[in-house]
């Protein structure tokens, strides 16, 4: 027994040294390298990958003489290929702060170096909604498109809110799922209030600004009703502002209806216009297989090297006693 303890110990102890010595390394690697790191666009042909899935399908179910006939057709697909319209498919997956607009951005400047107005660009959209600033300029990246004349698809399977509807609403279909979320045209700005807090521990707080509304309301000064008054000014503003640029693009919209912040599920959506249709994203892509050639443009963010070491040293750590638990349970000799 003491022999083990000795042993684990031993172990343990060299086992941190090279954990350190590697967080080391990792740390002055991921220095080093940090500003060469960089998104990756990967392009995919969807129809390869479509083609793939069935013809593994159709080699476990079918019969060789049904099989040689699956595959002729789609090697007659691949070469009709170069005579068809392209469709261009981009995902978004949008965070609050817009984050991935540059990522857009790229993509769109991408395909419309090659697009015609007879090929088609699916955004397949997923965004609660964010910063306005973050999610005005996402729309008019996608504003771009409409001014090249190709059409423009949306396609909602989960949710498209707020900023995430803004978007969507500058294409010119918008599709959704039967449950996807989408609406909420609204604007909300709302912030923690600590003044009461401080002054009841006696701790002053000095603001000092110039213009008379540079700051309206504040997280640890006492905010006035003059504030907030022009908080709630602004938001009106921007509330129209959004209400404006939506029924630009969807003036069939009575925004009476629509435009008070509430969302709905995919199948009223339809029914007040907020959609043209209902589908997912996977049954749309697949009714235009036959018509289209079919590419994804997506960004790969590159794992930091950092990352990489420490899943690395975690795995090793985690094989390591997994294999000394293992020598623990054995039966002594």
């Amino acid at each position: 027994m003491h022999y083990f303890l000795d042993y684990l110990f031993f172990f343990l102890k060299g086992l941190s040294i090279v954990a350190l010595l590697l967080l080391g390394f990792a740390g002055i690697l991921a220095l080093a390298t940090k500003n060469k790191q960089k998104d990756k666009i990967k392009i995919t042909s969807l129809h390869e990958k479509y083609h793939e899935l069935q013809l593994k399908l159709a080699k476990q179910v079918s019969t060789k003489k049904t099989f040689k006939k699956i595959l002729k057709k789609i090697e007659k697909s691949e070469k009709e290929k170069d005579r068809q319209p392209r469709c261009f498919v981009i995902p978004f997956n949008g965070d609050i702060r817009a984050s991935t607009v540059e990522q857009l951005s790229q993509a769109i400047t991408m395909v419309l170096s090659l697009a015609t107005p007879k090929d088609e660009i699916v955004l397949n959209l997923e965004s609660p909604g964010g910063a306005v600033n973050g999610y005005g300029l996402c729309a008019a990246q996608l504003a771009r498109i409409r001014t090249q004349g190709i059409p423009l698809t949306v396609i909602v399977d989960k949710v498209a809110a707020s900023g995430g509807y803004l978007m969507a609403s500058v294409g010119n279909k918008i599709l959704a799922a039967p449950f996807a979320l989408i609406g909420s045209i609204g604007v909300i700005a709302q912030l923690p209030n600590f003044h009461r807090f401080l002054k009841h521990h006696h701790v002053d707080f000095e603001q000092v600004t110039a213009g008379e509304f540079k700051r309206t309301l504040t997280v640890f000064g006492e905010n006035t009703d003059k504030g907030r008054e022009k908080m709630q000014e602004d938001l009106e503003d921007i509330h129209r502002y959004f209400k404006d640029y939506v029924q630009q693009y969807r003036p069939q919209l009575d925004l009476a209806k629509v435009a008070t912040g509430e969302y709905w599920l995919g199948l009223h959506a339809l029914d007040l216009d907020l959609i043209d249709g209902i589908s997912t994203s996977e049954d749309y892509l697949l009714s235009l297989k036959d018509s289209h050639a079919l590419f994804e443009i997506r960004h790969q963010k590159p794992r930091a090297i950092l990352d990489k070491i420490l899943n690395g040293a975690e795995n090793t750590l985690q094989n390591a006693l997994m294999k000394l638990s293992q020598k623990s349970t054995e039966p002594p000799m």
